[in-house]
C-alpha cells in the first residue's frame, strides 16, 4: 500500500506541571501578575494531521460533543495560522484526547500548541518560534508555553519566559471528578493576590507552593479529598488552578506502587518530568 504523503501522525501535546506558582498582584486591566515554574511530563494528548489543498478545517475528535471548548481551540489555532500567513492549504484534524479538562495541566493550551507547530511545519508556512509564540498567546496565555517547549520560569502574565533546568522526578498525578475554571478562581476577590516578587534564584532554592491551592482546596472538596490522600504518600500539590493533584516520586516504580493503592473513586497517571517538551522533541524528528 501506498503511503499518504500528506498524512503526518502523532504529535504530542503534553500535559504540563506548574511546580510551584505565586501570584503577585493584579494590573488595572484585570489581568494577573505571576511567578511560576512550567515542567512538562512525557503524559500526552496527540493529533494526526492530514494536509489538504481546500482551505477547509475539520477536526475529528473522541470527546463528546458536551466539551468541545478545546476542540474550538484546535481549529481557531489552524485558522489564526492561516490568516496570519495567508495560506491556502487546509487540514484534517484527529484528535486523541487523554488529557483531562479544567485539570491545569493546560490540555486545551496544549492542543493548541501543537496545532500551531505541527501545521506551520507541514504548511511550510515558515514561522519563527517568536511568531508562533505570539499567534499561540491570543489564544491563551500558556499556550506560548508549549510552543516554546522548554520548561521556563515565567513571569509577567506568564509571557515573559526564562529556560530553567528542574530536577525530571517521577510524579502521580490525580484526576478529581471537577472541573475547576480558570477564569472562575482568578475573578474571585478572596484569591491570595500580594505574594511579593522574588528573583529566580530565590524561588528556586524555597519551598515551592501554589498561591491557588488553599482557595481551591475549601471551594471544591473533591480536590481537599485528593490532595489529603496523596500527600500521605509525597510531597504533594495542586497544579495551576486545579484541579489535577501531582506528588513527586524519586522513581518510577515508587509513583506506580502508589499508584496501585488508589482508591476505586480515584483516578490518576504516572509520568516523567522531561525539561524538553515531548513536542520539541518530535519536532527535531521531522
Amino acid at each position: 500500500m501506498m503511503k499518504d504523503t500528506n498524512l503526518s501522525l502523532a504529535w504530542p501535546a503534553p500535559a504540563k506541571l506548574n511546580l510551584f506558582l505565586h501570584i503577585n498582584n493584579q494590573r488595572d486591566d484585570g489581568y494577573h501578575e505571576l511567578q511560576t515554574l512550567f515542567q512538562f511530563v512525557d503524559y500526552c494528548d496527540y493529533l494526526d494531521f492530514k494536509v489538504t489543498q481546500s482551505s477547509e478545517l475539520k477536526l475529528h475528535s473522541n470527546m463528546n460533543s458536551s466539551v468541545a471548548d478545546c476542540d474550538n481551540l484546535i481549529l481557531l489555532a489552524a485558522k489564526s495560522l492561516q490568516k496570519f500567513c495567508n495560506c491556502q492549504k487546509g487540514a484534517e484534524i484527529w484528535l486523541d484526547k487523554r488529557l483531562p479538562m479544567g485539570g491545569g495541566i493546560g490540555g486545551g493550551s496544549s492542543d493548541a500548541a501543537t496545532t500551531l507547530v505541527a501545521l506551520n511545519a507541514l504548511w511550510n508556512t515558515q514561522l519563527s518560534k517568536a511568531q508562533l509564540m505570539g499567534l499561540g498567546l491570543k489564544l491563551g496565555a500558556d499556550v506560548p508555553v508549549f510552543i516554546n517547549g522548554l520548561s521556563a520560569f515565567a513571569e509577567g502574565v506568564g509571557e515573559k519566559l526564562l529556560p530553567v533546568t528542574p530536577k525530571e522526578y517521577w510524579y502521580l498525578v490525580l484526576i478529581p471528578d471537577v472541573h475547576v475554571s480558570t477564569a472562575v478562581v482568578f475573578q474571585d476577590p478572596q484569591l491570595t493576590r500580594d505574594t511579593p516578587k522574588l528573583d529566580i534564584d530565590t524561588l528556586m532554592s524555597a519551598p515551592w507552593k501554589n498561591d491557588c491551592q488553599d482557595f481551591v482546596v475549601k471551594r471544591y472538596p473533591q480536590v481537599a479529598n485528593t490532595l489529603g490522600w496523596l500527600v500521605e504518600y509525597a510531597p504533594s500539590r495542586m497544579t495551576g488552578t486545579g484541579a489535577c493533584i501531582f506528588g513527586q516520586f524519586e522513581l518510577e516504580h515508587q509513583a506506580l506502587e502508589v499508584l496501585a493503592q488508589l482508591p476505586k473513586d480515584m483516578l490518576g497517571f504516572v509520568a516523567k518530568g522531561t525539561n524538553i517538551s515531548p513536542l520539541e522533541s518530535r519536532l527535531t524528528r521531522l
